[in-house]
């Protein structure tokens, strides 16, 4: 079975897109239209803007949005999923190529996903480390122990964990991980602790404009970051949607259960290749490349 997965933030570099919108009439189109819906021509900083203008959230959320969905539009006929997934941002990438939100809809959620989480970010200093090395159960059973607030976020691949928190507590379990045997505990450059408790003002906020939005029957099962498994009824994804700032990614679980379900072939649509590096991790077995244009 064909399995389409949508990279998160972290994937973005300057000069995506360009080519397709230079070379794909509907492309060109659909940027134009983000444009206007985004108020600023996105389009100009991701095609000739700094890796800086990049990095700011209200920008870097909607463009790798943009750059995964416009591949599943250009691809037309070709784009036939049997499942899809996505890494936290690419949820709703996934969601709007798999045809639960339209494309207009599912970007106006991002941008104020993107706005929501910079406003929280800013409200308390907070951020996330990778912990590589150790077993996940051992950093679930740290992260209790700690009097701050430090939790499980990305459970990215077997051996591979982000834990997202307080400043205070992220020190503090990068310390007792390292001294439990992790071989890395790396602070990440990022903004804020994405999907912890610390994000709840951001999920009020965007739970109010998910609710008002209208979710469509997908043309596959998507398999949502909150439980892992595959949904199709638009109120249970609506509802999985609301949850999931505040929750952990179980991207490991995910790619498990698509490939129990019988996901063989693996396509990362977006820019990087992150997703294809952490499938091969988790399912050996299976393939995992970039999704091809025709």
């Amino acid at each position: 079975m064909k399995a389409y997965v949508f990279p998160g933030q972290g994937a973005q570099f300057v000069g995506m897109g360009k080519d397709l919108y230079d070379k794909y009439p509907v492309a060109h189109d659909l940027f134009e239209k983000a444009n206007e819906i985004l108020g600023f021509r996105i389009t100009d900083l991701m095609f000739s803007g700094t890796d800086e203008d990049l990095r700011q959230t209200k920008v870097t959320q909607p463009a790798i949005f943009l750059h995964s969905v416009i591949i599943a539009k250009v691809m037309g006929e070709n784009f036939k999923p049997e499942m899809v997934a996505g890494h936290s941002l690419g949820e709703f990438s996934a969601l709007v190529a798999a045809g639960a939100l339209s494309f207009e809809d599912g970007l106006i959620l991002v941008s104020k996903r993107a706005m929501a989480m910079q406003k929280a970010c800013e409200a308390e200093p907070s951020t996330m480390a990778a912990i590589l090395g150790i077993d996940d159960a051992k950093v679930e059973e740290i992260c209790k122990t700690i009097p701050e607030i430090v939790v499980p976020a990305n459970y990215n691949s077997p051996g591979q964990l982000v834990i997202s928190g307080s400043v205070a507590g992220i020190d503090a379990a990068c310390e007792a991980l390292k001294a439990a045997g992790a071989k890395r505990a790396l602070k990440l450059a990022v903004g804020g602790a994405f999907h912890s408790p610390l994000m709840e003002p951001a999920r009020k906020e965007l739970a109010d404009a998910i609710e008002k939005a209208p979710f469509m029957t997908p043309i596959c099962p998507v398999y949502q970051n909150v439980d892992a498994k595959p949904y199709t009824n638009p109120e249970q994804i609506r509802t999985n949607l609301i949850g999931q700032l505040t929750s952990p990614v179980r991207w490991t679980q995910t790619v498990k259960n698509m490939v129990a379900d019988g996901g063989k072939n693996f396509y990362e649509l977006g820019p990087g290749a992150v997703l294809q590096g952490l499938v091969k991790k988790i399912a050996s077995e299976v393939t995992a490349e970039s999704g091809v244009i025709a």
